[in-house]
């Protein structure tokens, strides 16, 4: 069995690909098979010591296999069940892994394992911003950040699914035509134009009640100015590094803003939450609201490249590790 580790922060070159020895799983634990692994930005942080771990580690946090032993006591999972996961500990970058059941969910026989193991993290994310973070309704214009990558190109169809209108921002003009794929109202090229003026003009001057931002210190400023009175930031990345010295009476204070910096952790610690989020996000893609393309798959001897590619912002898309 092989996996993916570093034994200390850096850049791409820290990872390196390890023989590993797995016990049997224990009363609670499952062993997984993984069929493909999800390839997230966050994992990028974990690598760099900007979300640091302990080490030597790990890395990933997303994947989908199929169970080839379980624990004495697991009740929900049997030998065989394509499952899915996106949580603590990471470890996903690897062939085999034990993982305890109460952060595991079940997939549904239809749904390929390859398209699953981009949803995890993907999925889950935009059910959390949609629906908890800031439950959207319907006769809202929202803003989203990075409308090509991974999550935007889900976000933008799920919020579309809901009868929002969706502006979206894109690096590239290459990037346009992708968030118009995906369902964007307007799509900003925020290398060329100013973004802030632009959302003024579609909402008449009004601005937007919400703005999901996981680009980060580059647009964090212009983002507040696109928000109307009373609207909510929702600061949930750092692609282009953390937000910074936020000035509460400048920034925050005018038009009696709110701000929440959340994380895939703070809703699905329970497993209540976990498997409502999970089957919301299996639902959108079984009746086709949510449509799939796996941009790029790279063998799991490839992830020196796969972190190459996703800080040189290659990758515009779904992409995973086959392991």
């Amino acid at each position: 069995m092989k996996a993916i580790k570093f034994e200390k922060f850096g850049g791409p070159e820290v990872l390196k690909v390890v023989n590993i020895d797995l016990k049997k799983p224990r009363e609670q634990e499952v062993l997984i098979e993984n069929k493909a692994v999800g390839l997230n930005y966050i994992d990028t942080y974990h690598r760099s010591g900007l979300y640091p771990v302990e080490l030597p580690s790990g890395i990933g946090l997303e994947g989908a296999g199929i169970i080839k032993s379980i624990g004495s006591k697991v009740k929900e999972f049997s030998i065989g069940d394509h499952v899915a996961y996106a949580a603590a500990p990471i470890g996903s970058y690897s062939t085999h892994r034990i993982y305890s059941e109460k952060n595991l969910v079940k997939v549904p026989k239809e749904l390929d394992l390859q398209t699953v193991a981009t949803l995890m993290t993907k999925g889950l994310t935009t059910f959390y911003l949609l629906h908890k973070t800031y439950p959207v309704k319907s006769s809202d214009t929202v803003l989203f950040h990075a409308a090509a990558g991974g999550v935007g190109q889900i976000f933008c169809q799920w919020a579309k699914s809901l009868g929002c209108k969706v502006i979206g921002t894109v690096g590239s003009d290459e990037k346009v035509k992708i968030a118009k794929k995906n369902g964007c109202d307007l799509v900003i090229n925020y290398s060329k134009d100013d973004f802030v003026k632009r959302v003024k003009e579609f909402t008449s001057g009004k601005g937007v009640p919400v703005v999901y931002d996981g680009v980060g210190k580059n647009t964090f400023a212009s983002s507040m100015e696109c928000l109307q009175t009373r609207g909510m930031m929702v600061s949930f990345g750092n692609a282009s590094g953390p937000v910074e010295n936020i000035d509460i009476k400048k920034m925050i204070q005018p038009k009696g803003l709110f701000f929440t910096r959340p994380s895939i952790v703070h809703y699905i610690s329970q497993r209540d939450e976990l498997i409502e989020a999970s089957n919301k996000v299996f639902e959108k893609v079984k009746f086709g609201k949510v449509k799939i393309e796996i941009f790029k798959k790279y063998e799991l001897n490839d992830a020196v490249q796969s972190h190459i590619d996703l800080e040189s912002r290659k990758i515009i898309g779904p992409a995973i590790l086959i392991p």
